[in-house]
């Protein structure tokens, strides 16, 4: 079966850093990426990146602060956050098939999801 398992969420203080991970098994996909949640709020898109590396895209409050990345040899997407906000806390899910011409779409498979909590 496709997984997708997220890890390294955690309590972090405003204007640190965290970095998540997303293991993938059973497929591949053609990109990935992360879309997060947080309490009484829609699922909104975080960054994706294609599978070559070449393309990568960000939702507009992540730009300059976040940056994705991906080791295709082990199948994982990595979510590097800094000069976090409290804003930014909610649950972070990794997610399969994330992109499509140059847009976010509704991504096909989703990680259980991982807390990021950012104290003020």
């Amino acid at each position: 079966q496709v997984r997708l398992v997220e890890s390294g969420g955690g309590l972090v203080q405003a204007g640190g850093s965290l970095r998540l991970s997303c293991a993938a098994s059973g497929r591949t996909f053609s990109n990935m990426g992360w879309f997060r949640q947080a309490p009484g709020k829609g699922r909104d898109f975080v960054a994706g990146i294609s599978w070559n590396g070449d393309s990568t895209l960000y939702g507009d409050s992540m730009k300059g602060r976040f940056t994705i990345y991906s080791d295709n040899a082990k199948n994982t997407v990595y979510l590097q956050m800094n000069s976090l906000r409290f804003e930014d806390t909610a649950v972070y899910y990794c997610a399969a098939d994330v992109m499509r011409n140059g847009a976010w779409r509704n991504p096909s498979y989703w990680g259980q999801g991982t807390q990021v909590t950012v104290s003020s």
